[in-house]
Parts: structure tokens; sequence; C-alpha cells
């Protein structure tokens, strides 16, 4: 059940190598260039294999060299040599022995830390998940032939010819540099797998020798998969400007003739020089002398009055009088009317058109005849604008391809 329980792992490991690599494949596609390389390693270390004694006991030197191809950042594969020397225990006799042995596997390599990063394989520190199957030989088991044969009830052999020839499973981690190319060096931590004659020793189990090794590698035969360039086409939504005519509203000028009457107010401040009663107030009489104009057949009456809050009769009726001479001066002389189409009144303070005061400082102008009025009429006018259409388009696209 042991047997079963530690191969079913080994496989179950050597199973997901072989998915992760299926996985690089297709980063790859996507991914940048590829590059593959060769190397030549020599490694160095200690191994133990496992029975039951202490760890401490058991530790023998192990050598290794192999020789390795990456066929992408990510997936590579080597032929891997190792051995030298173990070493096996009897607690209750407190007696040692060792032997020589020789694996050689066929491993194959995935990247991890290129394979998360999509195939970038510019990192200084590489993690590797080793996994392979190869044959282990163990021979000169001299010290374990003569414990048996001193006492044969304690050390039982599992294997007695000298054909100890056996399989070997393998699953690993490699920390790899890639700082100093072409030179790397590694660390690397191996379980192994073997059948039970590995160490002479019966416990109906498959032994397991555990190995930690450095090693200093050589890269050469680097190459680079050039990409090539692949034009297709696509078909994309655009939205596209195009010209377009609206309708929208204007305005424009209409000129009737109609029977009207006007009556506008000129108002006075009160502090304005005799000089010239109707300073200040040459915008008003523009506005009221461009509305007169509009006609050409009406008589108008200029009117002065004065506030009967301020002064006195006599002074309001001369202000009155000078406001309405002044008013009409300045339509006829600056503004171009016709005097005989304009009569000049005075009302002084006798009367008052206004309830506030103050406005009753003024001038009113009166006329009725025919004005020309202008109206505003709206109409649809036709403008040329733009407008947002979608359309699809179909355009190139040059990708490489590894």
């Amino acid at each position: 059940m042991q047997l079963s329980m530690k191969k079913s792992l080994t496989l179950a490991a050597f199973s997901l190598l072989l998915s992760n690599a299926a996985m690089a494949q297709d980063c790859c596609k996507t991914g940048p260039k590829l590059k593959s390389y060769n190397y030549v390693e020599v490694q160095g270390g200690m191994e133990w294999t496992a029975t039951d004694a202490k760890i401490d006991k058991l530790l023998s030197p192990i050598g290794a060299l192999s020789f390795g191809h990456y066929f992408t950042p990510v997936v590579g594969a080597r032929l891997h040599v190792s051995g030298l020397q173990a070493k096996g225990r009897f607690e209750s006799l407190d007696k040692d022995y060792k032997w020589n042995f020789i694996t050689t596997d066929a491993d194959l390599m995935v990247n991890l830390t290129n394979l998360f990063s999509c195939c970038n394989y510019s990192h200084p520190v590489n993690v590797i998940l080793v996994g392979g199957i190869g044959l282990a030989n163990a021979w000169k088991n001299d010290d374990m032939k003569a414990i048996a044969a001193e006492r044969p009830n304690l050390a039982p052999l599992a294997w007695t010819s000298d054909n100890r020839l056996s399989h070997n499973l393998r699953a690993g981690l490699r920390l790899e540099t890639n700082v100093t190319k072409p030179l790397g060096f590694s660390l690397e931590l191996d379980a192994n797998s073997m059948d039970d004659r590995f160490n002479s020793k019966t416990n109906d189990a498959d032994d397991w020798m555990i190995s930690g090794m450095i090693g200093l590698n050589y890269r050469f035969g680097y190459k680079n998969t050039k990409p090539r360039k692949v034009v297709r086409q696509v078909e994309e939504e655009v939205w596209e400007e195009v010209p377009d005519t609206i309708m929208v509203k204007e305005k424009r000028p209409l000129v009737k003739e109609e029977q009207k009457k006007i009556n506008e107010v000129i108002f006075f401040q009160i502090r304005e020089s005799d000089a010239n009663a109707a300073e200040g107030t040459d915008k008003a009489i523009k506005d009221v002398a461009d509305l007169m104009k509009t006609s050409d057949d009406a008589k108008f009456t200029v009117t002065g009055y004065a506030d009967k809050g301020t002064g006195n009769a006599r002074l309001n009726k001369m202000y009155a009088e000078r406001r309405a001479t002044d008013v009409t001066s300045k339509l006829i002389n600056e503004h171009g009317l016709d005097a005989a189409r304009i009569t000049t009144d005075s009302k002084g303070d006798t009367v008052q058109p206004f309830e506030e005061n103050d406005k009753n400082r003024c001038v009113i102008i009166t006329g009725e005849g025919t004005f020309k009025v202008t109206y505003y009429e709206e109409y649809d006018a036709p403008k040329v604008t733009t407008k947002k259409v979608k359309k699809m388009v179909t355009r190139e696209v040059v990708e490489e391809v590894y």
C-alpha cells in the first residue's frame, strides 16, 4: 500500500510537469520572441538515502554531470547522470555500511518564472520544476554483506545477486541564476524513488534518496526565433462626421406703414445750465428724432414743462419755454427735421403730467400721422452643419507571429 502511494505521488508530479509544458507552449505562441539554447552543467553536494537512522548519520557526497537543451524560455530537457557513494546504518548494531551508485535520468524542466511572466526570460533568478525517469544501479555493497554474514537475523538483504539495477523516478526544484551569461549557477533539490534493492536492505517499499546540489553551468548555442509578419483584415465601427442641413428659425425685418400717435418724454435734471438747458439729453432727443423721421406727414408739438415743487411760476415758465425751444432747435439743426412740421409750446408749471414732482421737468413730443413701423418675421432657413454617423470600416492589421 505504501509503495503504491509513493509511486502515485511521483506520477502525479510528472503529469503536472507535462501539463505545465503544454501551457508554456501556448504562452509562447503569443509572447515575445523565443530563445533556445544548450548547456552543460557540473554539480556537487550531499545526498541522503532514507532509512530508520538519523539523517546526520547517513549524509554522503554526490556529484552530477548533465547535458540540457531549452526548446523555449519555458520548456527544456536534460540527460542527467549523478552518483558517487551512499550510506546506510543499523542503529541497533551501531554499524554503517556504504555502497557505490549511479543514476541516469531523462528530465523534463519547466521554468516557472518564465511560464507565469509569459516567456520573459530576463529574470535574475529562475525557479525551475524538474521531473524525470531513468535507471539507477548500485554496486560494491561489501560492508552490507559483511554485516549480513555476521548477524544474518538483523541484516537481511533485499537483493542478494550482483544485479541491483532499478528504476528511478525523480521530482525536484531548481533555482538558477540568469545574470552572468554564458555562465550560470544553480541550487537543486531532488527526490528520487528507487526499487527496494537499491540500498540492499529489505523494507518492502521503494527506497528514497534526497539530494541537494549546487552547480555551475555553461550555456551556448543561443537561437532567437524570428517572427513573421501576418496581415489580416479587421472590421470595426467608427464614427464619422458628414455634412448635414437642418432648418433653423431666423428673423427678417418687415416695414409697414401705420397710422399712429406718438407721445415721447425727454426728462431734464434740476441743475442744468441756462446756456444749454438740454445738456445730458442728447441721446433721448436723438431716439425721438429717429422715430419722428419714420413719418413723412406727421405734425409734431414740442411742449415744455417745469416742476411745481421748486422755484416759482415765473421762473418755471421761463425754464419750460427754454427746454421746449432747445429741443426743437436740436431736432431741426442737428437731426434735420422739417421746421414746418414742428410746433413749440410751453406749459410752465401750470400743468403737471406726472404725479412724481421731479418727472415734471420734461419735454413731451406728441404727434399723429403715418409712421413706418418695423416688425420681425420668423421663418425657416436652411443651415449647413455636420453630424456623426456610425459606419463599418475595414483596416489592415500587421501582427508578428512566432
